[in-house]
């Protein structure tokens, strides 16, 4: 076996590594509170939130959940928040791509954390911008107490769901929410706020004000199901437009409602016949380096993610520290907007980093940007960026001015942007390749991907040096022991805090994937923007 023959074995066993990890994670998280609370939910005669998610979908479609490491580490003081306790799913229903919240019941009685609240607003976002019909399975206590003031007031808190709720009704976005257990409090207007309402008999109940407040604000006694049970709302309210016998019964209607939704006007993306790429399924394990600082080529990794013989590279010459291609993904036409590891040579002759943006490589992925837009082509970008070139050559050279380009460019794109981040994401390089600040319609992170303003070494080596500047100060002189003791910690927690998991967990990425999952993700992803027309392309102000 050559040493290149094990490079490639080495990198391959490593990513499997991570992968098996992280499937035991995802394994974990979808326990969700327990099996002890779901069996309880069961005996309700309730089915759990993943259950009635997998009930709904069309059987034998591909499904994707977005979000699963919500929360993920965070609220352990509370005992935790798996997937943010709710779980959200791009699936078809009836033949027609939805996006599907289901509270999950069995994590705090499906109470709404901060990052909840967080979860949900992202889903919404996702519907508004691709015009997928919303579909709410509605289990939950209401806000989580402890935590209100995190949840309540604030412009991205609790409240803009209802906002949301009216734009994506006056958008003609179908809303459709089933009520199949408590829904109490500010959290009764999600279901009637959408345009259809199911509640199920028996376990499914809505009111502002549950049996306990009632007796405590008015002095009145009563009890769930008379206060806001199905026959309350279909017979006497009218709060509620569909009563169904059980959670099945809830799951078929919303079925036959979905099956009747009429076709809307797409945005004319062009796809033909897809084709296979040129490497096999592992192949892309064994071309991304195990090793994160060693250098390798961008096109070795694009040759596993796109259509045979359909890659066109625009300004093959010029601007090599970003590759910027015309291709194809499962058919569907692309703009590949991604970094390039290797070292190269500028057409001056001298020497580029590999991840680094010069000049040259943002002037050609601004000017590329535009075309793609201009002819209606989504852009793929595929970070693995360590930020832009520093120093009096670069600065003499106008990279500042040259990299506002590429952010106005980016900002400014209306086609659909998908980022996957695959390795570094540092720095102004997040912003520039389209980070999630730059409205990406989906942002996947392989599980290499690390965000942050900076690498750990050196962030941990300013920091050391800042507080080892702090305690001279004091007069106090660290040995060089406590100085590496320092070191360690600092650099242990910013690197626990770079990881794909923690940038998930936050919601910075929308999912971590399996790095031969991403062709699937980046079709999908178009095909549901192509259910929403775009608007003209236009610049801000670009010095030249």
């Amino acid at each position: 076996m050559t040493n290149e023959e094990k490079e490639l074995h080495f990198n391959e066993d490593h990513f499997k590594l991570l992968l098996s990890r992280l499937q035991r994670d995802v394994e974990k998280i979808a326990e969700g509170g327990g099996s002890a609370k779901a069996e309880a939910q069961r005996a309700q005669g309730k089915m759990t939130a993943r259950d009635r998610i997998t009930y709904l979908l069309d059987k034998g479609q591909e499904s994707f959940e977005i979000g699963t490491f919500t929360g993920f580490e965070m609220y352990e003081e509370y005992g935790g928040c798996p997937a943010g306790g709710v779980i959200s799913v791009i699936g078809k229903v009836s033949g027609r791509w939805c996006m599907i919240l289901a509270n999950d019941a069995t994590v705090k009685a499906g109470a709404w954390f901060p990052i909840t609240a967080k979860k949900n607003l992202r889903a919404q976002e996702i519907a508004m911008e691709n015009r997928l019909p919303l579909i709410y399975l509605v289990d939950s206590a209401g806000v989580f107490l402890p935590m209100q003031d995190e949840i309540f007031p604030d412009k991205e808190h609790f409240g803009r769901m209802f906002r949301n709720n009216a734009r994506l009704s006056s958008m003609g976005i179908p809303q459709i929410a089933a009520i199949m257990g408590a829904c109490v409090a500010g959290g009764a207007y999600l279901p009637i706020m959408s345009d259809e309402a199911l509640i199920v008999e028996k376990t499914g109940s809505i009111f502002l004000a549950g049996p306990y407040l009632v007796k405590a604000a008015i002095g009145e006694d009563t009890d769930n199901e008379t206060l806001g049970g199905a026959r309350t709302h279909c017979n006497i309210s009218g709060v509620t437009d569909y009563k169904c016998a059980n959670d099945q019964d809830a799951l078929d209607k919303i079925r036959a409602l979905v099956e009747k939704f009429g076709k809307t006007e797409d945005a004319g993306f062009d796809r033909v016949e897809p084709g296979a790429p040129a490497c096999t399924e592992d192949e892309i394990l064994q071309r991304f380096p195990a090793r994160n600082a060693k250098p390798y080529a961008v096109q070795d990794i694009i040759e596993c993610l796109v259509d045979k013989d359909s890659l066109l590279e625009y300004k093959e010459h010029y601007g090599k520290t970003i590759l910027c291609a015309y291709a194809r993904i499962n058919g569907w036409a692309v703009g590949i907007v991604a970094n390039d590891r290797k070292v190269h040579r500028s057409g001056k002759g001298e020497m580029q980093l590999g991840g680094v943006i010069y000049s040259d490589s943002a002037d050609k992925a601004a000017r590329f940007i535009m075309n793609c837009n201009q002819k209606k082509i989504p852009l793929v970008f595929i970070q693995d960026v360590t930020g832009f070139m520093v120093g009096t050559r670069s600065e003499h050279g106008g990279i500042i001015k040259d990299g506002a380009k590429l952010v106005n460019a980016v900002a400014n794109s209306t086609v659909p942007k998908f980022t996957i981040i695959t390795g570094n994401s540092y720095g102004a390089g997040n912003y520039a390749m389209c980070g999630k600040a730059y409205d990406p319609r989906l942002i996947l992170g392989w599980p290499t991907a690390k965000i942050a303003v900076m690498g750990g070494q050196q962030a941990a080596k300013v920091l050391t040096q800042i507080q080892v500047s702090a305690l001279k100060a004091k007069g106090k002189e660290p040995d060089k022991e406590e100085e590496e003791a320092l070191f360690e910690k600092i650099n242990q927690r910013y690197e626990r805090q770079t990881t794909a998991h923690y940038a998930a967990a936050r919601l910075w990425l929308d999912e971590i994937i399996d790095p031969r999952r991403t062709r699937a993700w980046i079709s999908m992803g178009i095909e549901i923007a192509n259910q929403s027309p775009i608007q003209a392309f236009s610049v801000g102000v670009i010095q030249t």
